[in-house]
C-alpha cells in the first residue's frame, strides 16, 4: 500500500516509466490503446487503429511480416512446438486448478520478430478472452457471464467464472456477413450496405421489415449458437459431478455490437438479461471523466483496452 500510494503522489517522470499500451491484433485491423495512472486514476491517453489490408494475416498467422512491421512502425510515428502459460484458479489441500494456455510457438515467434524489428517491447501475450473480460467485468466480481464479442468476420464467445475465461468459442459471422446479405438481397455496394445495417439494424418496424428480415437470417445462426453453448454450460458437470453456476448476463462487445436492436433481440429470444459492455468500468469515473473515444467505437477496443489494464492490476 506504500509504494502504491507513493506511486500515485510521487509519479515516476514519464521519461523513466515505460507507457502501457495493449495492442490488438486480428485479421482485418491492428488497434492498441495507452492508458496511463495519474491522481484520479486511470485513464486513456493515445489510441487508435490501423486496417490491415485482405492477405497480410490469415487465421492469426502472419503471412506478409514487412507489410505488418510498417503498420507497427507507423504507430511509433504517431513445449518444443508449443508455449504454455498457466494461471492458478484455486487452490486446496488436495486439489489444485489451473488455467492452461498453449499457443503454437511458431505463431509467437513470428510476432516477437515483427515487433522485435520495430524496436517494441513485448510485456506479454495474452488470451483475448482474458483481455476482454479484464476490461468489461467489474474487479472482484466473481460472477458468471457470457461475453459476444461480434466483430467484422468473426465472432468470439466466451464464459467467464469467477473472473476466468471457462469457456472460448469462435463462429464465423460477424458484421462482413450482414452487409453482404444486404449486398444481395438490395442490389448495393458495400459500403451502402453497411450504412444501411447502421441506420436501421434489427429495428422491427414497417419501413425496416424488409432489412430486419434479411438480417434475422444472419442474426439468429448467432442466437442459436449462443444458445447451444448456454445450455452446454447450465448442463455439463464436472468428474465429481458439480455443476457450473448459471450465468448472469450476457455482455455485447466488439465493433460490429453495435447493431442497433440486436441486444434487445437476444435478451428476448434467449430470456437473458443482455446489455452493452462497459469496457471502462475497471477505469474512470464517466461521470468524471468523459472518454476521449467514442462509446461506440470504444467497443471494439475491449480487447486492447484489457491488455493495458493487466499493467494497472496489483495497484
Amino acid at each position: 500500500m506504500i509504494k502504491n500510494s507513493y506511486n500515485i503522489f510521487f509519479p515516476t517522470p514519464d521519461f523513466l516509466s515505460r507507457p502501457s499500451f495493449g495492442i490488438d491484433i486480428s485479421d482485418e485491423s491492428l488497434k492498441y490503446i495507452q492508458l496511463i495512472s495519474d491522481r484520479d486514476g486511470i485513464r486513456a491517453s493515445k489510441y487508435g487503429e490501423k486496417k490491415i489490408p485482405p492477405g497480410i494475416i490469415e487465421a492469426g498467422r502472419i503471412i506478409d511480416p514487412e507489410k505488418i512491421q510498417e503498420i507497427l512502425m507507423s504507430l511509433r510515428k504517431a513445449a518444443l512446438e508449443a508455449i504454455f502459460d498457466y494461471e492458478i484458479i484455486e487452490e486446496t489441500k488436495d486439489d489444485l486448478d489451473l488455467q492452461v494456455v498453449a499457443i503454437p510457438k511458431g505463431i509467437i515467434e513470428s510476432y516477437l520478430a515483427v515487433f522485435k524489428d520495430c524496436d517494441i517491447l513485448v510485456h506479454s501475450f495474452e488470451l483475448e478472452a482474458q483481455a476482454i473480460a479484464r476490461s468489461v467485468i467489474p474487479k472482484g466480481d466473481t460472477g458468471t457471464y457470457m461475453i459476444v464479442d461480434f466483430g467484422e468476420k468473426r465472432t468470439g464467445i466466451f464464459i467467464i467464472s469467477h473472473g476466468v475465461v471457462s469457456f472460448t468459442s469462435t463462429l464465423d459471422v460477424g458484421g462482413v456477413v450482414l452487409n453482404k446479405m444486404i449486398q444481395k438481397n438490395f442490389k448495393v455496394g458495400f459500403e451502402e450496405a453497411n450504412k444501411m445495417k447502421k441506420e436501421y439494424g434489427l429495428e422491427r418496424n414497417a419501413p425496416n421489415k424488409e432489412i430486419f428480415s434479411v438480417l434475422l437470417n444472419s442474426v439468429s445462426i448467432l442466437r442459436d449458437e449462443l444458445v447451444k453453448h448456454f445450455t452446454y454450460w447450465d448442463t455439463h458437470k464436472d468428474e465429481e459431478g458439480r455443476g457450473n453456476p448459471s450465468i448472469k448476463k450476457i455482455f455485447l462487445c466488439g465493433g460490429d455490437s453495435n447493431l442497433i436492436g440486436l441486444a434487445d433481440y437476444l435478451s428476448v429470444s434467449m430470456k437473458t438479461e443482455v446489455s452493452m459492455a462497459n469496457v471502462w468500468v475497471n477505469i474512470l469515473d464517466t461521470e468524471k471523466y468523459i472518454p476521449t473515444i467514442p462509446l461506440k467505437q470504444a467497443l471494439s477496443f475491449a480487447a486492447a483496452i484489457g491488455l493495458a489494464l493487466g499493467d494497472f492490476e496489483n495497484e
